[in-house]
């Protein structure tokens, strides 16, 4: 009996330790797993922590990078300086030997300075027309060449953005008087100085430069002889007495006479050239 009792009470012990081992290897399991868990948790929080961190800077740098080029400005190229005609004792020799001047020949490559060679100045009269001037402009540009125009006042008014067209393509704005009407620009010597005024008024409107003067006129049918010789030769000197000159021209095609061929053309200007 006493055996037995020994005996069971062994087995209860055992039994005691055995829930006593199971519970302490479960208790150690669960710690094992929250630690574990709070390991994940802290990667998974270091981690994304990281993440926005490194998306966060991106962001940053995109907006830093957007202010700036929102920003900075590209500097503005200087605007160039008009180029304005002036009156001068050397231009004034220029125009007064315009047929025997000639300019410096120079180097294609080097620049230097090997001879000189004649110039031709090439002028259109009359305008501007609104048919004719925008093809001289294109053939002009196509060729670069520069040309000068001597524009009428009564034109200029009627198409004054073709003015401010040639100008701005580098061609020459010169006086062709206001009317084209000999008995009233040739009345006085003042009616020739009133139409060179006025047009150089209407230059001005038109260019949107107040400071423009062309210094520079063409008489209507040419300075010389004729019925008005008289009052062209008075013109003159009250013109230059005003710081304009005058200039007439060498070569003429008769474009304005009838009906000119190519030919025909081609053929007055050979004619007149040593005029």
């Amino acid at each position: 009996m006493k055996k037995l009792d020994v005996e069971k009470k062994e087995n209860e012990e055992k039994a005691k330790l055995g829930v006593g081992l199971i519970s302490i290897e479960q208790s150690n399991k669960e710690t094992l797993n929250k630690v574990l868990i709070f390991i994940t948790l802290a990667v998974v929080v270091i981690s994304a922590s990281l993440i926005a961190g490194i998306f966060i800077n991106k962001l940053s740098k995109k907006e830093n990078e957007h202010q700036d080029v929102a920003t900075v400005e590209p500097t503005p190229e200087p605007t160039p300086e008009p180029k304005l005609p002036k009156y001068s004792d050397e231009a004034k020799e220029k125009i007064n030997n315009i047929y025997s001047f000639k300019e410096e020949k120079k180097d294609e490559n080097t620049g230097e300075v090997i001879g000189e060679e004649k110039v031709v100045y090439l002028t259109f009269d009359d305008g501007p027309s609104k048919t004719v001037t925008p093809q001289i402009l294109d053939i002009l540009r196509n060729e670069g060449v520069k040309a000068t125009f001597f524009v009428l006042g009564s034109r200029v008014e009627l198409y004054p953005e073709l003015v401010k067209q040639e100008y701005e393509e580098g061609h020459f704005i010169a006086n062709h008087g206001y009317s084209h009407n000999y008995s009233s620009i040739y009345n006085s010597k003042e009616a020739v100085l009133d139409e060179y005024n006025n047009t150089e008024r209407k230059i001005k409107d038109a260019l949107g430069m107040e400071e423009y003067s062309s210094h520079l006129f063409r008489f209507p049918g040419g300075s010389v002889g004729g019925k008005y010789k008289k009052v062209k030769n008075e013109a003159k000197e009250l013109l230059e007495e005003n710081s304009v000159l005058h200039i007439d021209w060498n070569c003429l095609t008769n474009d304005s006479v009838g009906k000119p061929t190519y030919e025909s053309l081609i053929k007055d200007f050979k004619l007149t050239q040593n005029r």
